[in-house]
């Protein structure tokens, strides 16, 4: 067949090419006007004449074979139909055949269950009859044996009206007295009678009474409990935790009741209604707590106290030290138990919608929400926690103020003690509020904890430098004639010497040198608050619902804190500059100038006498040593360091200017050179930083007078420099080349620099 196909279609072809031509010629009015090409196409359609009567036998006998495959297989599916049919008559038969008997078998099993008072047998029959296809049911209404069926049909119906109405009865009965092993007879018969709502709603009245029960048992005693109990400060967070956590032991034993015989997603209806009784079981908790522990009376007396300031009545901050601990603690014991339901009706509602609508999900999900958010036990903490936060700052700052008052400095210790007071009290209020479970409870202190560091407590340490570093009656009486005089004139008029005003002189600088202790103290704990109170709720909120947007919150609020951190690196860095420019500025710019009093142009002689007897640097370091003796003591190792950065840069910069002041002679140069190294050995020991960047400048101004002709500086300038990178422009090398007296001006002049 498929050989006969090809050949047909080339026939078929070719015969179309015959048609054009004699469309062609036709249209020309000659018959004979054919071109070769038709023409030969008409002599190779005649050649292949035989072979197409051949085609066109084989394509006879082909449309036979499938005209009779086509009508044998119509035969064969009408068959196949009929089959089918056939069939599915007899299931619908069989179904309805069974379907009858099993109605007649629930007539009859119900009659007889109900008069054994077995009503578990006879719900299971009811359940088979509510069960069948009402369909077929009335199918066989409409045959002949209408008659069985409908009296069949009245029997169940009234049997499954008695039925509802005796069980819903006994139940009743059964939650009256607290008779439990009844009650959850009655509540697994409901569901078989469609029930599923009225059982759950009474089975939840029975629970609700016996949490109320207990729950009222419990108040009663927390109120009449003794003061002098290790647990009295917390007696109504128990009790409230003894409530929630009756709720969560049904829950734990009765969950499995509920799916066995009510199905998946019917615990939601269970613990709408004994939410309801918990709401109202845990007011009265509170209401309570609110009464005993005086918490309204207490909020105003701080309410007040923070708006009018001094003037106002204050509480003793160790007055809300257990009742804040007391509110935290309830709070965190109500998330715990919301979180806990949350868990709970998720997984049921997820068995439930496994193969549920969208929309339906969606419902189940904003159902969750609703009850967990607008719960009244929600509401309630949330206004706990409202009067909670302005209680927990007004706490803070005012054990802070105490901090500082009682602040002291003993000996030996580089920060004083308000650091650590101060600190401690800000973590423990932070911490507290990270225990009442609430990311909005602890923002809020994070945020009242960063404003109180950066305004108050950074104010007191403003405060306390910009006292300033004192300079001693000893410096005064150095810096000349002048001031001695004024000083003992100061002295005669008070009768005597003061040295008790020397004694405080030193006691403001001990203090000047604590406060900027206090102030790198400050920075590196509020960095290492930062860190672990990331830590701690990243524990604490990485399970809860909606921790994402938690974490952002929290985030948020410690980038603040960290914020806080500069500036009081900011604060030190002030008080160090402060320091250095009235305690070190003028003591070494005096020593620096000496240098112009050292004479640079010297022979062979000088020379070998300052080799022996150093007439300047050595003095120098002594006087440094002596000066960043005390600094060393009083300041912790990274202040001394910054602080000897900044003697450092002050040194390069004041020698600096010296040195253009000065002459220099070849021995000279080679003097000031051995100097200079002398004084950059003896400032690199005395700090863990580089400093011979800051005195790159004068090393290269050493380098040049240590030239023997002024164009020697060519075989370090430029290209020539190598590795080596100046500092000093074309004319401040000139500037130095010029300090020397054996170089010329001209030969200076003349350099290509």
């Amino acid at each position: 067949v498929p050989h006969c196909h090809d050949r047909l279609k080339k026939i078929c072809f070719r015969a179309k090419l015959v048609e054009q031509c004699l469309q062609c010629a036709h249209r020309d009015g000659s018959r004979f006007s054919l071109c070769l090409h038709s023409v030969g196409c008409l002599f190779e359609v005649g050649s292949g004449i035989p072979n197409l009567q051949l085609i066109e036998g084989d394509a006879a006998q082909l449309s036979g074979m499938i005209n009779f495959t086509c009508s044998l297989a119509e035969n064969v599916s009408s068959k196949v139909r009929q089959l089918d049919l056939t069939k599915k008559r007899l299931y619908q038969a069989i179904q309805r055949a069974d379907d009858i008997l099993d109605l007649k078998f629930c007539t009859d099993g119900v009659q007889t269950a109900l008069r054994n008072q077995d009503y578990e047998q006879a719900a299971a029959h009811i359940h088979r009859y509510l069960s069948l296809d009402q369909s077929v049911i009335e199918l066989s209404r409409q045959g002949g044996e209408s008659t069985a069926v409908d009296a069949s049909l009245a029997l169940l119906q009234e049997a499954e009206l008695s039925l509802k109405a005796l069980v819903t009865k006994r139940l009743e009965e059964a939650v009256a007295t607290g008779d439990l092993p009844q009650v959850e007879r009655f509540f697994k018969i409901l569901p078989l009678l469609g029930l599923h709502e009225q059982g759950l709603a009474q089975f939840a009245q029975y629970l609700c009474s016996q949490l109320a029960s207990k729950a009222e048992e419990n108040l009663l005693l927390a109120v009449g409990s003794d003061l002098g109990e290790r647990r009295a400060p917390v007696i109504f967070a128990d009790t409230l935790t003894l409530l929630l956590e009756g709720i969560a032991r049904i829950v734990e034993t009765h969950q499995p009741i509920v799916e066995t015989y009510y199905g998946p997603g019917r615990l939601y209806v269970l613990l709408t209604h004994l939410q309801k009784e918990c709401d109202v079981q845990a007011q009265k908790v509170v209401d309570k707590f609110i009464k005993q522990r005086d918490y309204h009376n207490k909020f105003q007396v701080v309410q007040s106290s923070m708006m009018r300031g001094v003037s106002a009545e204050k509480i003793e901050p160790r007055e809300l030290d257990p009742v804040l601990c007391e509110v935290t603690l309830m709070n965190s014991r109500a998330e715990l138990y919301l979180r806990f339901l949350r868990r709970r009706i998720t997984a049921d509602f997820e068995v439930a919608d496994a193969v549920a609508a969208e929309t339906v999900i969606r419902e189940h999900h904003q159902s969750l929400e609703r009850l967990l958010k607008d719960c009244q036990l929600s509401r309630t903490m949330q206004e706990l926690i409202g009067f909670y936060i302005p209680m927990e700052e007004y706490y803070m700052r005012e054990t802070v103020n105490k901090a500082v008052a009682m602040d002291t400095a003993e000996a030996g210790q580089l920060s004083s003690s308000m650091v650590d007071d101060v600190f401690y009290i800000v973590k423990k209020c932070i911490s507290r509020a990270l225990t009442s479970g609430s990311s909005d409870c602890v923002c809020a202190m994070i945020n009242h904890a960063t404003s109180m560091l950066e305004a108050d407590f950074r104010e007191v340490l403003v405060c306390k430098l910009r006292a300033g570093y004192p300079a001693s009656a000893l410096q005064d009486l150095q810096r000349g004639v002048s001031s001695a005089v004024s000083l003992m004139q100061s002295s005669l008029q008070h009768g005597k010497i003061q040295t008790l005003g020397i004694e405080s002189q030193e006691q403001a600088k001990s203090a000047y040198l604590v406060t900027l202790n206090n102030v790198e103290v400050c920075s590196e704990n509020i960095s290492t608050l930062k860190k672990n109170l990331e830590s701690d709720c990243a524990k604490l909120f990485s399970q809860a619902a909606g921790s994402e947007h938690a974490q952002a919150k929290i985030d948020s609020c410690l980038s603040d804190l960290m914020n806080t951190s500069s500036k009081f690196k900011d604060l030190l860095q002030e008080g160090l500059q402060e320091l250095n420019n009235t305690a070190i500025k003028p003591q070494v710019k005096p020593w620096i100038s000496n240098f112009l009093s050292v004479s640079h142009n010297i022979e062979e002689e000088e020379f070998s006498e300052y080799e022996a007897n150093d007439p300047w640097v050595q003095q120098l370091v002594v006087q440094l040593e002596q000066l960043m003796a005390e600094f060393k003591v009083g300041l912790s190792p990274m202040i001394y360091d910054t602080l000897t950065s900044l003697m450092t840069s002050l040194i390069a910069m004041e020698l600096e200017k010296t040195v253009f002041k000065c002459t220099f002679s070849r021995l000279g140069g080679l003097q000031f050179d051995k100097e200079l190294r002398s004084l950059v050995a003896y400032l690199s020991s005395v700090t863990s930083w580089t400093i011979r960047d800051k005195f790159a400048r004068l090393t290269q101004m050493a380098t040049i007078l240590n030239l023997e002709r002024v164009s020697e500086i060519l075989d370090y300038w430029g290209p020539n420099s190598g590795p080596l990178t100046w500092r000093l422009t074309p004319a401040e090398v000139r500037q130095v080349l010029a300090l020397r007296v054996d170089f010329r001006s001209e030969d200076i002049k003349r350099l290509r620099l």
